[in-house]
C-alpha cells in the first residue's frame, strides 16, 4: 500500500515538473513570436543574449524562468516590484520591472558560489565580464534611443563649459600685460601669472577627473565650474599682485575639471556611429572660447575710460572689467548644467541600475518627442550591471569635530582618486596610457610653446620697427617753453630745459640722457616708459605726476620738490595701436582652427581617429619650418593661422581616441592625467619658447618640428577606436 502511495506522488510531482517546464518552454516561445511580431527597429535590437535565460542566475540574481515567464514563483506569489500586471500576469510593453531581489532560489540545487567564498581575483574577472556584456548592451540601449534633442541640448549645455575652458586660457595672455602694469609688478615677478594658471588646471584635470569617476560626472563638473567663476570673479576686484595670483590659480584648478569631464559625460550618452562626429563638433566650442575672449578684450581692455577709483587705493579698471565679462560662459553653464541629468553609464558602473533606468528613458522620452513619435515605447526593463567590489574602508570616529571628519573624507576621496590613476597604469590600458601621455604632452609642447613665441615674435618685430622711427634731439636748449602735448618714442642728449613748464602731457617711450632742468615746473605729468638717466634737476617743483625714483636712474635732485605724487602704476591705452594689433592677431589665428574643425568632424569617423591624429600632428611639424621664411608680421600671422588651422584635427582626435580608450570606471581619471600631463607642457613651452624669442629661430623650429612628428609617429602606435563600443 505504501508502494503505491509512493509511486502516486512521484506520478504527480513528475506531472507537476513537466506542467511547469513546459509553462516555461511557452513563454520563451511566446515572447519570441512578440518580438517577430514587433516593428523592424526594435526587432532589430534583441536583448535576450544578456539575461542568461540558460541556466543560472540572472544579473540580478533572478532565476532565468522566472525572468522569461516575469510573474509568479511556485507559489503563486507575484513580485512586489513588478507593476503593471493584469489579472492573467501579463506584462505591459514597456514596464519597467524593477530590479529582481537577490536570493530568490535559494534553496535550489546548483546555487552559484557566494561572493564571500571568492576570491578578489574571481570578483574582478566577474565584473570584467559583466563589463564586456554591459558594454554591448549599452550600445543596443543607445541606439533604441536614438539622436536626438536630449543630445544636442546636452551639446549646448557642455559647450559652455568647454568654451569656459577656452575663455581661461586666453584671459592669461591678454590680461597678463595690463594686470602686471596695473600692479606695479616688478620684472623678476613678471610672467608669473601665465605659469601659475596653468599649474592650476593641472592639477585641476587630475583631482576633477578622478572625483569623477566617484562622485559623478554632472556633480563633479558643477563643483569645478562653481570654483572656476566664482574664483574668476573675485580676481577682478583684489588690487595686490600676490593675491590675484592666488585667486586664478584657484580658478584655473576649478576650471581643469572641464575637459576630462565633458568629454567623458558626452562620450557617455552617444552611440558608436556618432560619437567621432559629434565629439568633434564638441571641440568647437574651444575655439568660441577663443574668439569670445579675443572679441571682448578688444571691446573692453584699450577702453581705459572703462574704469572707476576709490581714491588712491582702490582702482578698478578695463581689465578688470574684461575679467568679469569673461566669468559669463561659466556661470551660464553651471545655471544649465543645473538641468541635466547625470550619465547613465556611471550610475551603472556603480550599481545604480534603477536611476540609469529612468535617466535613459529621459533620454529616449525626450528624442522620441521630438521626432514625433511620443507613443513609442522604452522597451528595455533590465540592463546589466557590473559586479559591485567591496572597498575596503578605514573607519574613524564619528565622535572626532567636524574639521577631523572633513580632513578623513578628504584624505580617503584622494587615496581612491590615486588607486583608480594606478589602475590606469594596469593590464590591459597601461600602454595606452604610456602613449597618451607622451602624444598629448608633445602636441601641448609644440602647441603653448609655439603661441607664446608667435605673438611674442610679432610684438618684437613691432617693437623693432618702433626703435627704427626713433627721433634723437642732441644739444637741445629750450627756455621758456610750455609742454601740454605728448612726447613719443623720442630721445633727447645733453639738453637744457630752463623755466619751462610741463604740464597736462604725456611722456611715451621718452628717454632723457645728461640732460639737465633748471627751475622746471611738472604739473599732470604722465609718463609711460620713460626714463631720466644722469640727469639733473635744480629748483623744480613736481604736482600730481608718476616720476619717481623708479624713473630717475642715476639722477640728481637738488632743491626740487614733489607733491600729492600719483601712486600706483599709471596705465593709458589711447591709441594704443599695438593693444588692438594683439588681440586682433589672436582672433584671426583662433578663427583659422574653423576649417579644421569642420573637416575633423566630417571625416572624423571616415578616415579614422589615428589617421587624422598622426597625419595632423605630422603636418603641423612639417610646418614649423616655414617660419624661416617669417621675416614680417604679415608672413608671421600667415604662419600662425596655418599652424593652429594644421593642429586642431590632432587636437580633435585626440579628445575622441583618450574618452573612447579608458573604460568608464577609468575615463574620467585617465582623461585627467592625459589632460595635466597637457598643462604641464604648457608650463615647459611657455617658460622655454618665451625664453628664445629674439634669441634665435632654429631652436625653437627644430624642437617644435621635433616633439610634433615624435607625437604624432607614437599617436599611430594606438589603437583604433572607431568600431568599438564604450567599455
Amino acid at each position: 500500500m505504501d508502494d503505491v502511495q509512493n509511486n502516486r506522488t512521484a506520478l504527480a510531482k513528475g506531472a507537476k515538473d513537466i506542467a511547469k517546464e513546459a509553462k516555461r518552454h511557452a513563454a520563451k516561445n511566446i515572447g519570441k513570436a512578440v518580438d517577430r511580431a514587433s516593428d523592424g527597429y526594435s526587432s532589430s535590437r534583441s536583448y535576450d543574449r544578456f539575461q542568461n535565460d540558460d541556466e543560472g542566475e540572472s544579473a540580478y540574481g533572478r532565476r532565468p524562468d522566472d525572468v522569461a515567464s516575469g510573474v509568479e514563483d511556485e507559489d503563486g506569489a507575484s513580485s512586489d516590484a513588478t507593476e503593471g500586471h493584469d489579472d492573467e500576469d501579463e506584462i505591459y510593453e514597456g514596464e519597467y520591472q524593477g530590479v529582481p531581489a537577490r536570493g530568490d532560489g535559494a534553496a535550489e540545487a546548483g546555487r552559484p558560489v557566494s561572493d564571500s567564498a571568492k576570491s578578489r581575483t574571481e570578483l574582478e574577472s566577474e565584473r570584467r565580464s559583466d563589463e564586456e556584456e554591459l558594454a554591448q548592451q549599452y550600445e543596443l540601449i543607445m541606439q533604441e534611443c536614438g539622436h536626438g534633442r536630449f543630445q544636442w541640448q546636452l551639446f549646448f549645455v557642455l559647450g559652455l563649459a568647454l568654451m569656459s575652458d577656452g575663455v581661461e586660457v586666453f584671459v592669461v595672455g591678454f590680461v597678463l600685460p595690463s594686470a602686471e602694469t596695473d600692479m606695479c609688478v616688478p620684472n623678476s615677478g613678471a610672467g608669473w601669472l601665465g605659469s601659475i594658471v596653468y599649474l592650476g588646471m593641472m592639477f585641476g584635470a587630475f583631482f576633477w577627473g578622478g572625483l569623477s569617476d566617484r562622485a559623478g560626472r554632472k556633480q563633479c563638473l558643477l563643483i569645478s565650474l562653481s570654483v572656476n567663476g566664482f574664483f574668476a570673479f573675485l580676481s577682478s576686484f583684489v588690487q595686490g599682485y600676490g593675491m590675484f595670483l592666488v585667486c586664478r590659480m584657484v580658478s584655473g584648478f576649478g576650471i581643469g575639471g572641464a575637459v576630462p569631464i565633458v568629454f567623458s559625460y558626452f562620450a557617455e550618452v552617444l552611440a558608436r556611429e556618432k560619437r567621432g562626429e559629434h565629439l568633434s563638433w564638441l571641440c568647437m566650442f574651444w575655439m568660441i572660447g577663443g574668439i569670445y575672449a579675443s572679441a571682448m578684450a578688444w571691446a573692453i581692455i584699450p577702453h581705459y575710460g572703462w574704469s572707476f577709483s576709490m581714491g588712491s587705493a582702490y582702482q578698478f579698471h578695463s581689465w578688470r572689467v574684461f575679467v568679469v565679462v569673461c566669468a559669463l560662459p561659466c556661470v551660464s553653464a553651471v545655471v544649465a548644467l543645473t538641468f541635466m541629468p547625470e550619465s547613465p553609464r556611471f550610475f551603472l558602473e556603480t550599481g545604480k541600475h534603477d536611476e540609469a533606468w529612468m535617466v535613459l528613458k529621459q533620454i529616449h522620452d525626450t528624442n522620441m518627442r521630438a521626432r514625433g513619435e511620443p507613443e513609442r515605447v522604452f522597451t528595455v526593463n533590465r540592463i546589466k550591471v557590473p559586479k559591485q567590489l567591496d572597498e575596503l574602508v578605514e573607519m574613524h570616529n564619528e565622535s572626532a569635530n567636524a574639521a577631523l571628519r572633513v580632513l578623513f573624507k578628504i584624505r580617503t576621496e584622494l587615496g581612491a582618486i590615486w588607486a583608480t590613476f594606478m589602475r590606469c597604469f594596469d593590464s590591459p590600458v597601461k600602454e595606452n596610457t604610456v602613449k597618451l601621455a607622451v602624444v598629448w604632452f608633445t602636441l601641448s609642447f609644440g602647441y603653448y610653446g609655439l603661441s607664446v613665441w608667435f605673438p611674442d615674435v610679432i610684438k618684437h618685430l613691432q617693437a623693432d620697427e618702433y626703435a627704427s622711427r626713433v627721433k634723437i634731439h642732441n644739444n637741445e636748449r629750450l627756455e621758456d617753453f610750455t609742454f601740454n602735448f605728448t612726447l613719443e618714442n623720442q630721445i633727447h642728449r645733453n639738453g637744457v630745459f630752463l623755466n619751462d613748464r610741463f604740464i597736462g602731457m604725456k611722456f611715451k617711450a621718452v628717454t632723457f640722457i645728461d640732460s639737465s632742468f633748471i627751475n622746471c615746473y611738472f604739473e599732470d605729468v604722465s609718463s609711460l616708459g620713460s626714463f631720466f638717466k644722469n640727469c639733473t634737476f635744480v629748483d623744480s617743483f613736481f604736482y600730481n605726476t608718476d616720476i619717481d625714483d623708479s624713473k630717475l636712474t642715476n639722477s640728481r635732485v637738488i632743491n626740487s620738490s614733489f607733491h600729492h605724487n600719483k601712486t600706483g602704476c599709471q596705465m593709458t591705452f589711447d591709441d594704443d595701436y599695438s593693444a588692438y594689433w594683439v588681440y586682433f592677431v589672436n582672433f584671426l589665428g583662433t578663427l583659422a582652427v574653423l576649417p579644421g574643425n569642420i573637416v575633423s568632424a566630417l571625416l572624423m569617423d571616415k578616415i579614422g581617429r589615428l589617421s587624422m591624429l598622426g597625419g595632423s600632428m605630422v603636418l603641423s611639424g612639417i610646418s614649423c619650418f616655414f617660419l624661416w621664411f617669417g621675416t614680417s608680421e604679415s608672413m608671421m600671422i600667415f604662419m600662425l593661422c596655418l599652424y593652429n588651422g594644421l593642429s586642431i584635427s590632432a587636437w580633435n582626435s585626440l579628445d575622441v581616441v583618450t574618452a573612447e580608450l579608458y573604460p568608464t570606471d577609468r575615463r574620467g581619471t585617465g582623461f585627467g592625467f592625459c589632460n595635466a600631463m597637457c598643462k604641464l607642457a604648457a608650463v615647459l613651452g611657455n617658460l622655454i619658447f618665451g625664453s628664445l624669442v629674439g634669441i634665435t629661430k632654429a631652436v625653437p623650429i627644430l624642437m617644435a618640428s621635433t616633439v610634433l612628428v615624435g607625437g604624432g609617429l607614437v599617436g599611430l602606435r594606438l589603437p583604433d577606436t572607431r568600431a568599438n563600443v564604450l567599455m
